[in-house]
Parts: C-alpha cells; sequence; structure tokens
C-alpha cells in the first residue's frame, strides 16, 4: 500500500513551525506504517524551496522515506477531465490551478489515500480517494 503527501503536510514539517507541525508530524509517522510513501512532481516542485539544491531534496525525502513518484498518462488525464469540470460547473471558480488536481489524481491512481490539510476540495472532486485530513482539532 501506498499512502500520497500532499504539499502541505512536508510544508508543515520542512517550514516554520506552526500549529500544524506536530499534527503533520504525527501523521507521517502513523502513514509509515501504512506502507509507502509517496509524492508526486508537483509536491516535490511545491517544497524544493527548502532545499538549497535537487540533490539535498533527493538526500531529506530518502531519509523521510518518501519517494518521488512520476506522473502516468492516466493521471494527467484524470486531472485535466476533473480541472475542466471544475470549471464548468463554478459560478465563480476560485484560484485554484490545475497542480490540486494533478496531485489528487495521482494519489488516486497511485496510492490508497492522500494525506492533506485540505478540509473538502479534494473530497468533493475526488470522491473515490480516500482522504487523511490532518490538523489540529475543529473547535
Amino acid at each position: 500500500m501506498a499512502v500520497a503527501l500532499d504539499s502541505n503536510i512536508l510544508i508543515d514539517v520542512l517550514g516554520q513551525r506552526t500549529e500544524h507541525t506536530p499534527h503533520a508530524v504525527e501523521a507521517l509517522n502513523a502513514a509509515l506504517s501504512r506502507g509507502a510513501l509517496i509524492i508526486c512532481p508537483i509536491v516535490a516542485a511545491e517544497t524544493s524551496l527548502y532545499f538549497t539544491s535537487a540533490s539535498e531534496a533527493q538526500d531529506l525525502f530518502k531519509r523521510m522515506q518518501v519517494r518521488l513518484s512520476d506522473f502516468t498518462w492516466p493521471d494527467l488525464h484524470l486531472a485535466g477531465k476533473i480541472f475542466l469540470e471544475y470549471r464548468k460547473l463554478s459560478a465563480k471558480p476560485r484560484h485554484r490551478v490545475v497542480a490540486d488536481f494533478l496531485v489528487a489524481a495521482h494519489a488516486f491512481h497511485h496510492a490508497e489515500e492522500l494525506i492533506t490539510r485540505d478540509r473538502g476540495f479534494y473530497r468533493h472532486y475526488f470522491p473515490k480517494l480516500k482522504i487523511t485530513h490532518v490538523g489540529p482539532p475543529e473547535a
């Protein structure tokens, strides 16, 4: 089994400590017991600002047991198809870019679960993808 990670979870760990950091660390540790941790190229790119070089990123992700998993044609097709649906159905589309759809489509095809801080977008557009929401308990 593979567990896909969204950028926001890794940013919570790699970036400045916030209220989300302990929850992200706990989620990553728990996910390791469920399977291989994977990221798609979009997540790698979105987290690249935390590293001085590609080799530094590669080394840290290897130590974290996070593997980079390439896109396939089905991932790209699904992301484009659902992005088009989003644009057609939204009266006032938010400024989402296709990257969000690529992360979810990749997780849909390559993992059993996506760990994210997103509360509703992925569930709405990818209802068959298991979403694990990470964050502080709601008040």
